[in-house]
């Protein structure tokens, strides 16, 4: 059974998540979330946290750069290889891991599940991500969402819950996919449907581009069709969807808007977590 839980790193979310897990009577030790005030049991060093722990969590991303992990919290900076040390005979749960990680830990005895891979928890933070993706594009935008034509493109989760709320304000809304029965469900929402194919031809039309595909759709070709008074949103993870230099040589309005859930719903997100985990948890035992 599951009692005693470490937690290393994170932002907002992660600083919310261990509030709510103690108050479901856990004992959540800390390390590397020290400068938050909401945070009351911190421990001394990485190898006390985590030495009587069943689980061990860390962030989403566990790392930005690939050498140290998430810390906005904190002073300290912890390095994969580091935390990988004092992680023998555990299960650690983060988000964002990459595959060298795992041959790592597979030399000493490390569980490592990435809770990003939960469908679940995808599905929900896709709310989230779409609720983030409204709120930049009022604000960054002098015109009204109402009546303004916006292309979002990628029709998976995210793409599919923009959709719904961008056609709720008011939006003339299209969407992007490449498969047929992707395009069908399009059409059949009431959404203008655009095939990939046919997606170069009709940029110059839209106000506001939504990217959600994780690979580099928005090529240099591709943005000399873009209108210059156009707005384009990146929701994508790194790399992202979009050639950063040729959008900034084209002068075109441009967010990258990363991990949007833990930047404009903390709280909801941190729930979407705890529910998450506890399915894991299960599993687990």
């Amino acid at each position: 059974m599951i009692k005693n839980i470490a937690i290393v790193g994170g932002d907002l979310r992660i600083v919310k998540l261990v509030g709510m897990l103690e108050k479901e009577n856990y004992n959540v030790h800390t390390y590397g979330l020290e400068k938050s005030s909401e945070i009351t049991n911190k421990s001394a060093n990485l190898k006390e946290c985590i030495q009587n722990a069943d689980i061990v969590i860390g962030p989403l991303p566990l790392s930005s750069n690939g050498g140290y992990i998430n810390t906005p919290f904190s002073e300290y900076k912890i390095t994969i290889d580091e935390l990988l040390d004092n992680l023998e005979g555990k299960t650690f749960i983060a988000g964002s891991i990459k595959q060298e990680l795992y041959d790592k830990a597979n030399e000493k005895n490390i569980t490592i599940l990435d809770i990003i891979k939960r469908e679940e928890l995808a599905v929900l933070n896709a709310i989230s991500t779409a609720e983030g993706a409204l709120q930049i594009a009022i604000s960054q935008t002098p015109k009204n969402l109402h009546g303004n034509n916006v292309l979002v493109l990628g029709f998976g989760r995210i793409g599919k819950v923009l959709s719904k709320m961008l056609d709720g304000i008011g939006a003339h809304v299209a969407c992007e996919a490449r498969k047929t029965t992707d395009l069908a469900w399009i059409k059949a929402y009431g959404y203008e449907p655009i095939n990939l194919i046919e997606l170069k031809e009709n940029l110059n039309r839209f106000d506001i581009i939504i990217n959600t595909i994780p690979y580099v759709l928005l090529d240099r070709e591709m943005l000399q069709e873009v209108r210059k008074d156009a707005f384009i949103i990146d929701l994508a993870s790194n790399p992202g969807g979009v050639d950063k230099q040729a959008i900034k040589d084209l002068g075109i309005k441009f967010n990258w808007a990363l991990s949007l859930p833990g930047k404009v719903s903390p709280l909801t997100s941190a729930e979407f977590m705890k529910e998450t985990l506890y399915n894991m948890f299960k599993e687990i035992n």
